[in-house]
């Protein structure tokens, strides 16, 4: 059974809240894979993932190098897993198809795009059968609270 987590993306945009999540993963020991929806915005992210703090790194790469299986996160458009991560990201209206192959599955999206909430409403129907679903929504603050 895979943990999804759907994180509903109210107060703070994705760019602050995702670092914080990728940091958390590698914490616990994870890697990471964030997918994303065009190579465009993997560049956004690359970019913002070595510049969000200026104390510290996020040790990353954009995918298709040869050293992807040694990353502990890596950026993609496609739906591989060449550093064997436990945790993936699916942003900017890229959707879970399944949580097969990983212990974590983290589902962000804007509930400012009405076609992304309606996007995640289908993925919670989908995906609820088989695994531990839980939903997230930031208050007005950025504090999250578990809903479901």
């Amino acid at each position: 059974m895979t943990e999804i987590l759907f994180y509903h993306l109210e107060s703070q945009p994705l760019e602050r809240v995702l670092p914080v999540l990728l940091v958390k993963s590698l914490e616990r020991g994870w890697s990471a894979v964030v997918e994303t929806s065009s190579d465009e915005r993997a560049q956004e992210l690359d970019y913002i993932l070595w510049t969000y703090r200026d104390d510290s790194f996020l040790p990353h790469s954009l995918a298709g190098g040869d050293a992807d299986h040694l990353q502990p996160v890596l950026i993609t458009t496609r739906p591989h897993n060449p550093n064997k991560a436990e945790v993936r990201f699916f942003v900017d209206r890229a959707v879970p198809q399944s949580g097969e192959g990983y212990q974590r599955i983290v589902f962000m999206f804007s509930g400012h795009d009405p076609d992304a909430v309606t996007e995640a409403r289908a993925a919670w129907k989908a995906l609820r059968d088989g695994n531990e679903v839980t939903y997230w929504q930031q208050d007005g603050n950025g504090k999250w609270a578990k809903k479901g």
